[in-house]
């Protein structure tokens, strides 16, 4: 591809990227509405006409990482293994 093409591509993908920032912000304000509906309401669970609106109280355990390093360093760092990736960035 020539430097023009990968302009062009960035173009449209920094538009798409604008787009979908916009239908996420529509997507959670309408979300945040129903929520509140609910909150209001007092009520975990609404049956509509064609859907069911639920909201619900989940409990879930999780390993304190930060506080068992703080507690068994060498435990952790025995357990600990490093991670390879690559990050792709436009600037």
């Amino acid at each position: 591809m020539t430097n023009r093409q990968i302009d062009n591509r960035i173009k449209k993908l920094q538009e798409l990227e604008r787009q979908r920032k916009e239908i996420e912000q529509k997507e959670n304000e309408l979300k945040a509405e129903i929520k509140r509906d609910l909150e209001s309401k007092d009520i975990e669970e609404l049956q509509t006409g064609n859907f069911i609106v639920r909201r619900k109280t989940i409990i879930s355990n999780s390993l304190d990482s930060k506080a068992l390093k703080t507690a068994f360093p060498e435990l952790c760092e025995q357990f600990t293994k490093p991670t390879k990736s690559k990050r792709f960035t436009i600037a």
